[in-house]
Formats: structure tokens, sequence, C-alpha cells
């Protein structure tokens, strides 16, 4: 069921998937590690101040580690990344965490009055609030530019040119060099203000408003932030992957289920919905690259760092690149795909007369583009 999403989820699908849709950075779970929710270990988090300190952990401590923390981490360096703080981004999430914790309290009256008006599950319920509050109050926003359908991508779109649409910082921190005026809404039922189950409704900008201040990301950022805000507040979140997405899942005692929030409302889809969006997957390949299958902290960790391989590949820091997926690999050795495209940057990087073509997996990542 959606609530308030487009009336096709696939309008959503992001450019950039093209130099994805191999085995980049979609590598999932191949065993049990118990969901890392709060009570995190706040001494052992702040002690990992920096990417090298990050990886210099050993792969049983990040579970200590906020997921906001490592992505910010991973994002050290990159174009677009210059303005960010570590310390300032963590605060705004802690900040987008409270909120969401006050309005969810407010407003549980609704579910426990009518909970078939959300499916009857109060977890969907929440994480419904979640996406309302950040969409509303923070005004978080998928990229405009970014948005295309599996059928429109384009292998050269340079979807990894700046961090600043992959990480998230690119979400927490003011991008704007010059302050302007924040946007004016026209008066909309808010979640604060509408009946339950109501669709949620995209804001309308007033007269003299702009979106330029606002928070955009992608499918590569909007669920992490959903899941480092959801796990503040205790939420059994996971990160899950499918060919050329991410999307997050609530995985608890008494429920599982997938959630999409990066349009303006929220959907549950069975896991058979990603073996067919944003692209078909066979089931071999669900099998080889783990798809569908809860990233444990070591493997969110490889995810960000595959993301960050990619950005230093754009920049043609090809050494860089294979740095950051030889510690994907590391991290995930049951993916496949980590090991080809580090077996592939390695192959360019040797002396000598390039490659005649391509290594099969190198080409069906970057979707035949002859770029890398």
């Amino acid at each position: 069921m959606r609530h308030g999403l487009p009336a096709e989820p696939v309008a959503f699908a992001v450019a950039g998937v093209a130099l994805l849709t191999g085995t980049i950075l979609f590598c999932a779970s191949h065993s049990g590690v118990s969901s890392r929710i709060a009570g995190l270990d706040r001494e052992a988090d702040s002690s990992v101040p920096s990417l090298v300190a990050l990886l210099g952990l050993p792969t049983p401590a990040l579970r200590w580690v906020d997921i906001g923390r490592m992505n910010v981490l991973c994002a050290e360096g990159l174009a677009g990344a210059g303005g960010s703080d570590l310390n300032i981004c963590l605060a705004k999430l802690d900040e987008m965490a409270a909120r969401v914790r006050s309005e969810t309290a407010r407003h549980l009256y609704r579910f426990q009055a009518k909970p078939a008006e959300f499916e009857d599950s109060e977890g969907f319920f929440r994480m419904l609030m979640l996406a309302v509050v950040l969409y509303e109050d923070f005004s978080v926003r998928y990229n405009p530019d970014r948005i295309s359908t599996p059928g429109t991508l384009d292998p050269n779109d340079h979807f990894f040119a700046d961090s600043r649409d992959l990480f998230l910082h690119g979400l927490l921190v003011e991008q704007s060099s010059s302050p302007s005026p924040s946007p004016t809404l026209n008066p909309l039922p808010r979640h604060s203000q509408a009946t339950a189950g109501q669709p949620l409704a995209a804001p309308r900008l007033g007269e003299g408003g702009s979106t330029l201040n606002h928070p955009h990301g992608t499918w590569s950022s909007l669920p992490v932030l959903q899941v480092a805000v959801g796990r503040r507040l205790g939420y059994p979140l996971k990160l899950v992957t499918t060919k050329g997405h991410l999307f997050v899942r609530w995985e608890g005692a008494q429920e599982r289920f997938n959630i999409e929030a990066a349009g303006n409302g929220v959907s549950r889809f069975a896991d058979d919905y990603y073996r067919h969006w944003p692209l078909e997957v066979a089931p071999a390949e669900e099998a080889a690259e783990g798809y569908l299958k809860s990233l444990t902290p070591a493997e969110e960790l490889a995810v960000f760092l595959s993301i960050r391989g990619m950005c230093l590949r754009e920049a043609d820091k090809l050494p860089e690149a294979a740095d950051a997926f030889a510690a994907a690999a590391r991290l995930a050795p049951a993916c496949r795909g980590y090991q080809s495209v580090l077996a592939s940057f390695r192959a360019r990087q040797r002396p000598g007369p390039p490659p005649v073509k391509p290594q099969a997996d190198e080409t069906a990542a970057n979707h035949n583009s002859p770029s890398l």
C-alpha cells in the first residue's frame, strides 16, 4: 500500500544506476549480526574521528559505530564535502531524531484510535511519521536533477561527481554560501493537522520562496538518513540492497517489512517487488550478489566505501578508488562485485598498454560505458 507516493514508484528511480547495475555496491549480508539500535556505545563511537581511525577498527567493533558517522567519514576529501563537519552532521541527526520522537509521541493516539488506517502496524506508523517530519520539518527532498527511470539512464551522467548527492552531509549541512530567505509554504495540511491516514502532500512554495536551500539526496543517501534517525529512536532498521537501489527494512521481533520513503510519502513492498524494480534481478544474480539480505555493520561500511570509490574514480583518482574498493572487499569478502571492480581498477594501473576491452564485470557495472 502506498501513502502519498507518486502513482508509479519508478518515477524516482535514479540516474546513475547505469554505473552500478553490475555489482559495485550491492552485496548484502551472509551472516547473522544483531541490529544496531538504541544503546549505542557513545564513548566508543566518539573515539572514531576520521576515516583512517574507522578503517583501523576490528570488524566486530563496527557494531558500536553510528551509521551516520560511518557515512559522513566515508566522504572525507571528496568533491562537495569540503564544508561538511562531522560534529555538525551528527548534531543535526540528533536534532532530527528528537523532533521525530516528539511528533510521533504527540500523534500516537491516531494509530491507537484507527490502527487499520496504518495497516495495523505501529512500526509502519512510526516510519510514516519519521518520513513526514523529515519532509515537512526539515525539507528533505529527492534531488530533482537526479530523477529518471531505468529506461532513460545515461551511463555518462556523472552521478558520482558531487558527494553531496550521495552522502549524508548533503542532507545535513547548509550548502549555500550566501543565506537566502527560507521558503514560505502555502497553507497545507501538515502531519500535525491532517486527519489520520491522510496521504502526505508535497509542500508548495509561496511567493518569493526558493528550493535552493532544501537538502537534496538520492537513493544513496535518503535511506541512510532514515536508518540513522530511526536507530537513534531504537527502531530496528536495516539497510538492504537490490540491483541499482538501497532501501530500508524494519526488522523487529514482531514484524518485518520494507520501506520506500524517497518520495513525498511512504510505501511498503514485499521482497519480490525488488526483484523487478528498479531493474530485473535473476535468481542466480540475487544469490551471487546477496541482494535482499539485511546488511551487517561491516557491509554497510563496505557500501559507503564503494560509493566513495566511484566518486574517486569520477575524479580520475584511480589509485585511491582502488584503495576504497580494497577496503570494501575486506569488509564484505563474500561480495563478488567488490573483488571484480577492484581487480579492474588495479589492472588499469599496471604499466603497459590498456586492456583491449573492459572486463565483463566492469562493463556490466558501468552499463557498457567506455569511460572507466
